[in-house]
């Protein structure tokens, strides 16, 4: 009897089960919003490009990057993360520091230089898509405090930058087309180099600071505010240039320079973008 109601007890589980409604799969709404807002970013770059409007195409990129810096921080806060999030954060990435800046200098200046032109190009298109694929695979034994490589949203404003400061002094494409060669090519091979950079990712927000910070930051939004090309480009070229200073003083003082960790206790942050 025991037997007999214990297997009619789960048959009326196992039909309470069936007809409950199934839960409808879907996406977060709010930190992909702000990863579509930065894909439009690369995209609009792009367009401004081919019209010609290259200072607005270096816009385009820089408000990319800040939406980008955007989206995972939200996800975070909101408890939205999602690898669906994750993927599509790459592939705006791709769009928007990838393939955007690599067209962007070619039709501004690297055309004029033939097959070279074009090869400088597709060599820092196809660093960003090695350096997304490796962030990929290597977020959960990377070491949070440095980035392995230049980050694509970092290579992408030197290159841009150097762009938009010379589209506001007059100066043509044709006229600093090596020189953008040589910049184009320097932020893609860094982007897939072991050289670490400090990601920022230590610094805690949320937590209270003196009065006098609050005071140097309206001080750099102001300077900022009165030279955007040259600030912000100047920033990026010392950003891109620390990740060496970091890697030739830990070989002095004979520090292990791989930002790979040898630990697997790293957590794991797969969805958090």
């Amino acid at each position: 009897m025991h037997d007999g109601e214990q297997v009619s007890q789960d048959d009326e589980s196992l039909k309470t089960l069936q007809t409950l409604p199934k839960r409808r799969k879907g996406i977060y709404i709010l930190p992909n919003l702000f990863t579509l807002a930065a894909l439009f970013g690369g995209f609009y770059a792009i367009v401004m490009a081919m019209n010609g409007r290259f200072e607005m195409a270096a816009i385009g990129v820089f408000c990319a990057m800040v939406l980008d810096s955007l989206d995972g921080r939200v996800a975070r806060m909101t408890n939205t993360q999602s690898a669906f999030g994750e993927q599509m954060d790459s592939l705006s990435d791709m769009v928007s520091f990838g393939a955007a800046p690599a067209l962007i200098s070619y039709i501004w200046a690297l055309k004029g230089l033939g097959r070279w032109g074009w090869f400088a190009a597709f060599v820092y298109c196809a660093c960003a898509a090695l350096r997304l694929a490796r962030f990929n695979v290597n977020t959960a034994v990377v070491d949070k405090r440095y980035f392995q490589g230049l980050p694509s949203p970092a290579a992408a404003a030197i290159v841009t930058g150097f762009l938009w400061i010379a589209t506001e002094a007059g100066i043509k494409g044709s006229d600093v087309a090596w020189p953008m060669f040589a910049l184009v090519l320097y932020s893609g091979l860094t982007m897939v180099t072991n050289v670490p950079f400090y990601s920022f990712k230590d610094v805690h927000f949320k937590q209270s600071v003196p009065f006098i910070v609050t005071v140097v930051i309206a001080l750099v939004i102001a300077i900022i505010a009165l030279e955007p090309a040259i600030v912000l480009s100047a920033l990026f070229v010392i950003y891109g240039i620390s990740g060496y200073v970091i890697f030739a003083w830990r070989k002095a003082k004979g520090i292990q320079t791989s930002v790979i960790s040898t630990s697997t206790d790293e957590p794991d942050e797969r969805g958090m973008h």
